[in-house]
């Protein structure tokens, strides 16, 4: 059972991890070095649990002392030691994520995790003493309403570390998959496929962003469309696991210019206000 847990990134899966364990009764310490980051997360936090309230699933003791269960620091060196559960979720980069892996790893956790959409655990385990208690929790956004959390097995994970994420996402409500260390593992490289497919048709001109999202939502009973996602989970976050994925499997995961333009233009999807679609202020 996880009383204690860390996370390590405020930014908007951060956020959702935190803000779900704190539904479930955990004390959760939040690591953010950007002020005003973390001040957003708790602003978050309470806009969340205040909408839960409206809508029936927290009672009114339950929303007000949500956000005092999640406390902000600034260091990794700040969380509390010997937590049931730390989980990293800064962005996808591999040496970030090694470093602040290593750095996590000082503080003793029971389970390490990294909330990665496709990097290699065996590859960000490499730094760690103790790569048996580390393995990938995948959660998907937004982590208050998707039921899923991937996990993923690392060469040296051990079965009770596999058994102690399973028991923290049942606690948190989700339902899990076990997969191998593949690259993509399952979600990212069968959502990431459609998703740049779906962007080759829209730069083919084969149909608008909107009807080649109403096909997915409509022909397949797909709870949202390849592109609308795309720009919820961030046109660059695709981007860097697209570049990833080609690097493994080859030219079929290539991201094709439609992507690369955005990105370069700074339209990243919902949290900048446009991506492939307008989103409004930022």
């Amino acid at each position: 059972m996880c009383q204690r847990v860390g996370v390590i990134g405020a930014g908007t899966m951060g956020v959702g991890i935190a803000y779900v364990f704190a539904v479930a009764g955990c004390e959760v310490t939040l690591a953010e070095p950007d002020p005003a980051r973390a001040d957003r997360a708790l602003e978050t936090v309470r806009a969340r649990a205040a909408l839960a309230r409206e809508r029936g699933k927290l009672d009114a003791a339950e929303a007000d002392g949500l956000p005092g269960r999640i406390h902000t620091v600034r260091q990794i060196g700040q969380l509390p030691e010997e937590a049931d559960l730390l989980v990293e979720a800064v962005p996808e980069r591999s040496e970030l994520k090694r470093r602040v892996l290593a750095e996590a790893e000082e503080r003793r956790p029971v389970l390490l995790a990294s909330n990665t959409s496709g990097l290699s655990i065996d590859d960000l385990a490499a730094p760690l003493r103790r790569p048996g208690d580390f393995l990938g929790l995948h959660f998907f956004n937004p982590v208050w309403s998707m039921p899923l959390v991937e996990i993923v097995r690392g060469g040296r994970t051990t079965e009770p570390a596999l058994n102690r994420a399973h028991e923290a996402a049942v606690l948190i409500g989700k339902e899990t998959i076990v997969v191998r260390d593949a690259p993509g593992f399952a979600t990212s490289r069968l959502g990431v496929a459609i998703g740049l497919e779906a962007m080759r048709m829209l730069q083919d001109d084969v149909a608008s962003a909107e009807d080649i999202d109403r096909a997915m939502e409509l022909g397949y009973r797909h709870p949202m469309g390849p592109l609308r996602l795309t720009d919820l989970v961030g046109l660059d976050v695709r981007l860097d696991i697209a570049r990833h994925l080609a690097e493994q499997y080859g030219p079929r995961f290539e991201p094709p210019r439609i992507l690369l333009e955005k990105v370069a233009a700074g339209d990243l999807g919902r949290k900048t206000g446009r991506g492939f679609y307008h989103w409004g202020e930022a």
